[in-house]
């Protein structure tokens, strides 16, 4: 690399860091400020406070780090180009792609860290924060789904429960209903359903097990009933958070394993499985546009450039929460969802960037 690479590289990694260092302890203290009452209340040892806030610090990173980068390139871009060191560097000899080269290079480091910090890091910082927070800041809100529980359990069995109780191992109106090419050939019912632990068995009171016949059907009630069957406890209450807790290749067997139960969940697991490649790309869009924008000097100084940059980068957070609440919710699909936002703002860095060369 020439001596260019190497300024140019130096000042996007310590603006990229400065923003950081700027950012987090202003989020900490903002965070701090709310829940501490809650804190207190709970009498939170002060070791699991210090490992929230650091793992908090990872989550809220990644969660912003195009915003973060954005503003980072802003900044210094349009200072050099407020003291006149773009016009030098173009002036040398050195084309306009040639000064780009040396940005795209520090988008490379930080695209390879982010990429292997939400492979490897950020889930274990996701899974700790997350119980943190549904532990002693969430208050009556719960990490699962304890009501009206509809799963598909394997190709063939799908159960519901009214509700279920995972202090007490307890839930109610159990239904169990088995069906071969499409047609139900027996359903199981219980007043209740309680988990055994020392048994790793479910104890069903009530129990009714109709079998279909062609003619006529078979009728088998009991009392009680000790038994297992094909699912294990945790599936009945699936975390709402649990894509964000595991490592890539745990994610894709976990999505594919609940693609088989039928879970009505898959577009949320997705979401957080395909923004681990797709943040590295915005990443490089995102210096693109911020490089274009303030390359220029402009009257208004580097203060103009970064109200053009918060506003962008506000506008792609939106966007990025818009499309990914609509792929939860809806049947839009949750690939589109993710890279919607970079095809967008893709095409708008290179219409910028036309646009600053000439």
């Amino acid at each position: 690399m020439k001596i260019l690479d190497w300024y140019i590289l130096k000042k996007y990694l310590n603006t990229f860091i400065t923003i950081q260092l700027l950012f987090i302890p202003i989020a900490i203290v903002v965070n701090l400020a709310d829940n501490i009452d809650k804190i207190l209340a709970n009498e939170v040892p002060f070791n699991l406070v210090a490992e929230y806030y650091f793992n908090f610090t990872i989550y809220f990173s990644n969660s912003l780090l195009p915003l973060f980068l954005f503003l980072s390139v802003i900044w210094f871009t349009s200072k050099l180009a407020s003291d006149t060191e773009v016009i030098a560097f173009l002036s040398s000899g050195i084309s306009f792609f040639r000064f780009l080269r040396s940005y795209l290079l520090g988008a490379l480091i930080i695209a390879i860290i982010a990429f292997l910090f939400g492979l490897f890091i950020v889930p274990n910082a996701s899974k700790d924060f997350n119980e943190f927070s549904y532990k002693y800041l969430k208050g009556s809100k719960k990490s699962y789904d304890s009501q009206n529980i509809y799963r598909q359990i394997s190709p063939n069995d799908y159960i519901y429960l009214s509700q279920f109780n995972p202090k007490s191992n307890v839930g109610s109106n159990f239904t169990l209903e088995h069906f071969e090419d499409n047609i139900l050939k027996y359903k199981i019912e219980s007043s209740n359903i309680r988990y055994l632990p020392s048994d790793s068995l479910f104890r069903l009171s009530n129990y009714t097990k109709r079998i279909i016949g062609k003619e006529n059907d078979i009728l088998i009630k009991k009392r009680k009933l000790d038994t297992s069957f094909a699912f294990k406890l945790k599936d009945l209450l699936p975390i709402k958070y649990i894509a964000e807790t595991l490592s890539y290749p745990e994610l894709v067997s976990f999505i594919e394993q609940e693609k088989l139960r039928g879970s009505s969940n898959i577009g949320r697991y997705q979401l957080v499985k395909y923004k681990k490649w797709s943040i590295p790309f915005s990443v490089f869009i995102l210096t693109i546009i911020a490089f274009s924008v303030s390359s220029v000097k402009r009257r208004g100084g580097t203060g103009i450039n970064l109200a053009f940059g918060i506003v962008v980068a506000m506008i792609f957070v939106f966007f990025d929460k818009v499309f990914g609440v609509m792929a939860q919710q809806s049947d839009f699909s949750p690939i589109l969802a993710v890279w919607l936002p970079n095809i967008l703002f893709g095409i708008l860095a290179i219409y910028l960037l036309y646009n600053a060369k000439k």
